[in-house]
């Protein structure tokens, strides 16, 4: 063999193993044998994970080590990734003296130059919190960090040149250039001027030693506009200085896409798409903060014969009438101004003011706002609006006191005729 290429074989081999050891997550190697399979090969993290030397580990089958319950939730797994096929399985881990816990192992195949499969990879991670959470959140986290040459995603080695070092098929594949055409190369010539500006950040940040994570609404790809999270993770020599930076990319579409509506779910009301009584008292305390530079003024409003139609047109049209009020309030007021559905058939209204007048045009502004809403949507029903509201700092410079000032000033409305606005100081 040629020095160069046995030079080339140890420096690769080298890298694939700080590769190993740079994710803290336990993998292992495993061959044919029989209905089994045996552990060739595993690193550090899963020695320690499953709790033995390496020594008892290497040369066992899986029923073996965690027994026949844990090979018969991992059979068909393994007999899918020898056939060529990438696959997870999930269960609960019961080998470790800590309490059981949850974990996903994904299964991926080891192929030879000739392309046929060799063995099988398998990487855990702990998914025992996600296991937790889905049954209460209906979430399920993915923890997609994945190594080698095979594993589908993404994955690069960038030296301290910012010149691609190796790449993975998949990185290939999503950049559409081979290996040969890209090892070499600095990073920032494959990948454009515009991306790189991008990215460079985050691979300065890995070199200087931390281990940083990117996530972004990638566009132009072939099943249309994905979310994706590239991970950066410092590969640091044998004398502790950081020689290079391990990349990969994970597709975290559906996650991302579950927590923004997670997100919005606690933000908004279910029902008008306004913001929550929760997020209008969060907003409420940060404009009180400020309001000493920012005046605010906060609006309390009841709807006058809400019960009437609901009794009359049925309560689909009560909702009907409220999702439109959450609309029409909001195209009242300016987009910075926040608009809240407080409970019931009751709003609130938080805007910027300059001073008293101008807090009694809004208020006007949205008592015509609420009548024009209710005729449109239900003109056979007279249903208007009590609205009582108060500045700050000028009638109060908290929130609490604020919003006791509004909801006094609504019910004097109400009392004194209904179908008006009131200020907190016009109360008698």
């Amino acid at each position: 063999m040629n020095p160069d290429d046995t030079l080339l074989r140890a420096i690769s081999a080298n890298r694939a193993e700080r590769l190993v050891d740079a994710i803290d997550l336990p993998i292992g190697r495993w061959v044919a044998d029989g209905q089994h399979a045996r552990l060739r090969f595993c690193n550090a993290p899963y020695a320690r994970w499953a709790g033995r030397p390496t020594e008892q580990l290497l040369g066992c089958t899986l029923a073996e080590l965690y027994g026949p319950e844990a090979w018969a939730a991992a059979r068909e797994a393994f007999a899918s990734a020898f056939a060529g096929q990438t696959v997870s399985y999930e269960r609960r881990l019961t080998h470790q003296a800590a309490s059981a816990r949850w974990a996903r192992v994904q299964v991926f195949p080891d192929r030879g130059e000739a392309g046929e499969v060799e063995a099988v990879y398998t990487i855990a991670f702990d998914i025992h919190r996600d296991v937790v959470e889905r049954e209460e959140l209906r979430l399920a986290r993915q923890r997609l960090d994945r190594f080698t040459e095979h594993i589908p995603y993404p994955l690069t080695y960038v030296d301290r040149e910012y010149r691609i070092r190796f790449v993975n098929l998949a990185y290939q594949q999503a950049v559409g250039a081979g290996a040969a055409a890209l090892v070499g190369r600095p990073l920032g010539e494959v990948r454009g001027a515009v991306l790189w500006a991008e990215h460079k950040p985050f691979f300065d940040r890995a070199l200087a030693g931390e281990s940083v994570q990117y996530t972004r609404l990638v566009q132009n790809l072939p099943q249309g506009p994905r979310w994706m999270r590239t991970s950066y993770v410092p590969d640091f020599g044998d004398e502790g200085a950081v020689v290079g930076v391990y990349t990969v990319t994970i597709d975290v579409h559906d996650l991302t896409e579950t927590q923004q509506r997670l997100a919005r779910s606690v933000e908004r009301d279910d029902l008008t798409d306004a913001f929550s009584r929760r997020t209008m008292m969060e907003r409420l305390d940060a404009a009180v903060a400020r309001c000493a530079d920012r005046p605010v003024a906060l609006y309390f409003i009841d709807l006058d014969g809400f019960k009437a139609l609901n009794d009359v047109a049925g309560h689909a049209a009560g909702d009907a009438l409220l999702v439109a009020l959450a609309r029409a309030l909001q195209a009242a007021v300016r987009a910075d101004d926040a608009v809240g559905r407080f409970g019931g058939d009751e709003f609130l209204v938080l805007a910027s003011v300059h001073d008293v007048p101008g807090a009694t045009r809004l208020a006007a502004h949205l008592l015509d706002a609420v009548r024009a809403c209710a005729a449109t949507c239900h003109s056979a029903q007279a249903v208007s609006a009590s609205i009582g509201y108060a500045l700050a700092p000028h009638d109060a410079t908290q929130a609490m006191p604020l919003l006791r000032l509004a909801d006094n000033a609504m019910y004097a409305a109400k009392r004194a005729g209904r179908s008006r606005v009131m200020h907190c100081l016009d109360v008698q």
